[in-house]
């Protein structure tokens, strides 16, 4: 793979740029670290723009639930009717047939976090074009925040069918169709296939169509977290797959996480570094900058002092002098 190439300038944000030399350098140093993985990345020269593209990792960082559609594509989900045989409403084929009657439905009763090793929502598996996923933790299925019922009490028949009437699943995720809320185990992680020219507002959007998530792109943001606890928001006018280039492969240094965007301040360097501190250490910092605070207040309390007492003493001098004539 060449990695040479005339010097030009790269977009990578709005008001900033870095040199292809320089960008393909780091992008050298990524790919050497994925050999062998599909988490490479390739590049190509079209129209005399440098392009980039490959899968990025990003990790859920969610708080709230998020709301997954109750339509798959064209294919209409229809809810169960009322009625006290559980399966006819649920035993659809693949494509939305019906099965005959002594056919099983294939719907998991147990609980979503019995289910770790099914395939992630809108995962895309068997669709053309699509790459197994990195060998990293995937998007565990964790339970609605809507009626969740306390566990250790025994599910009698007649709930356990309840269940079952209201357990469908879109993608390979089973749900609740009643409430179709979702909240992903954080830390998690799915990826995406994108480019370089993709902005973040682009990549979020991709992202939601593929877990066919109902919620606005405008609710959420992409940061990028170092384990030394610094936040930095990735802006509308950023390309998500270069900021990750220019942090370089390791994800134990830094991860993309998807997180609400009203419920993450960014953090920076400068007080990132103390983070990891103990609170008596913090304490003691405090207490530090108190007495420097206390020395500093004092300095210009005695400095001003000294200026009102000769100011004083010359409004003196001058009252003075015309008497003394």
């Amino acid at each position: 793979m060449d990695y040479g190439g005339c010097e030009y300038l790269v977009p990578c944000g709005k008001d900033k740029y870095i040199s292809k030399n320089e960008l393909l350098l780091h992008l050298k140093t990524y790919n050497i670290y994925y050999e062998g993985q599909n988490l490479q990345l390739r590049h190509r020269e079209e129209e005399g723009e440098l392009i980039v593209e490959g899968l990025l990792n990003i990790s859920w960082g969610l708080r709230r639930p998020i709301r997954l559609q109750m339509q798959d594509d064209n294919q209409r989900i229809r809810p169960p009717p009322s009625s006290s045989s559980w399966h006819s409403g649920c035993n659809l084929g693949a494509h939305g047939s019906v099965l005959k009657p002594s056919t099983l439905p294939d719907i998991q009763v147990t609980d979503a976090e019995a289910t770790p090793n099914a395939e992630a929502p809108g995962s895309g598996a068997g669709e053309p074009g699509w790459d197994p996923p990195e060998e990293t933790p995937q998007l565990m299925r964790t339970r609605s925040d809507v009626g969740v019922r306390r566990r250790g009490s025994a599910r009698t028949p007649s709930e356990q069918r309840r269940i079952r009437r209201h357990r469908f699943s879109i993608n390979g995720h089973f749900y609740n169709h009643k409430t179709s809320v979702f909240t992903p185990a954080y830390g998690s992680v799915t990826n995406v296939r994108i480019n370089s020219t993709m902005t973040t507002p682009q990549v979020l959007k991709l992202l939601l169509n593929k877990f066919k998530i109902e919620n606005s792109a405008e609710e959420f943001a992409l940061y990028i977290v170092h384990t030394s606890g610094e936040k930095q928001k990735l802006r509308a006018s950023d390309y998500p797959l270069i900021a990750r280039i220019l942090q370089g492969p390791c994800e134990q240094v830094s991860k993309v996480f998807l997180m609400e965007k009203d419920q993450v301040e960014e953090v920076t360097y400068d007080v990132a570094q103390y983070i990891k501190f103990e609170m008596p250490v913090l304490r003691s910092f405090i207490q530090k900058l108190e007495e420097e605070e206390d020395r500093e207040v004092k300095k210009l309390m005695h400095k001003y002092s000294i200026l009102r007492l000769m100011i004083k003493q010359r409004l003196e001098e001058i009252s003075e002098g015309p008497t003394a004539m």
